[in-house]
């Protein structure tokens, strides 16, 4: 009879992830073990009985599976903490406008003839010398262009007065907003951002965390696709 203890029960304890076992089935290994161990004892040939070294070895097998136990509940506490905190803090972002990443800018008139425009904005990993915002329609056509100056690395916010390089009132609608930023005469990457509003939350599953909705036409983001609170 093999003085070792199958190493597989061992394995079979890290398989699937906290998610998969309960404290019963944690139970069931450990009693497992001991039993394993006991059965060894009684049936050691008394001519070559197990050494110290097997005995500590063993019992230290079953210590591995205890603390493979905790250490699996430790972390199983921390993800649920810090769920509940994702989920706190989503839900205060519940009827907020927010920048995400995205293109789209949207234009309406009032009554007495107003121009009312979402906010966009944009994502600098440098500072630049000078950032072109180009205002299209859903066609492709530009409807307008013009420059907004120096802008700091980081993210910045800004709103298009609705009207036509010539100043006239642009047409109600969707259209695109597109960035060019430069610094010493060359190009820099610009991310563009959209503006939303987030109608609700949805509790984090096995794949994650929680997602924000931000309607039929943004879909779900998470968390850390939010670029700024408005």
């Amino acid at each position: 009879m093999s003085n070792t203890i199958d190493t597989n029960v061992v394995s079979r304890l890290n398989q699937g992830g906290p998610a998969s076992r309960d404290a019963s089935q944690s139970a069931e290994l450990r009693n497992n073990f001991m039993t394993l161990l006991i059965a060894q004892m009684q049936h050691q040939d008394p001519l070559n009985p197990m050494d110290n070294h097997e005995m500590t070895t063993q019992l230290a097998q079953i210590n591995t599976v205890s603390g493979i136990e905790d250490l699996n509940k430790t972390l199983k506490g921390i993800t649920e903490q810090m769920n509940a905190g994702q989920m706190l803090q989503a839900t205060s972002l519940i009827g907020q406008g927010v920048l995400v990443p995205g293109d789209r800018l949207l234009l309406e008139h009032g009554e007495e003839g107003e121009l009312y425009t979402t906010p966009f904005g944009l994502e600098l990993p440098q500072s630049a010398d000078n950032v072109r915002v180009v205002i299209t329609s859903a066609s492709g056509q530009v409807i307008n262009r013009y420059d907004i100056g120096p802008v700091k690395a980081g993210v910045e916010s800004f709103t298009w007065d609705g009207r036509t390089s010539e100043g006239e009132a642009a047409a109600p609608g969707s259209y695109r907003v597109r960035i060019e930023a430069t610094s010493d005469g060359k190009a820099i990457d610009a991310s563009t951002l959209n503006y939303a509003v987030v109608g609700g939350v949805t509790p984090p599953d096995k794949n994650g965390g929680v997602r924000l909705d931000l309607g039929a036409v943004y879909g779900q983001v998470g968390l850390d696709q939010i670029k700024q609170i408005l």
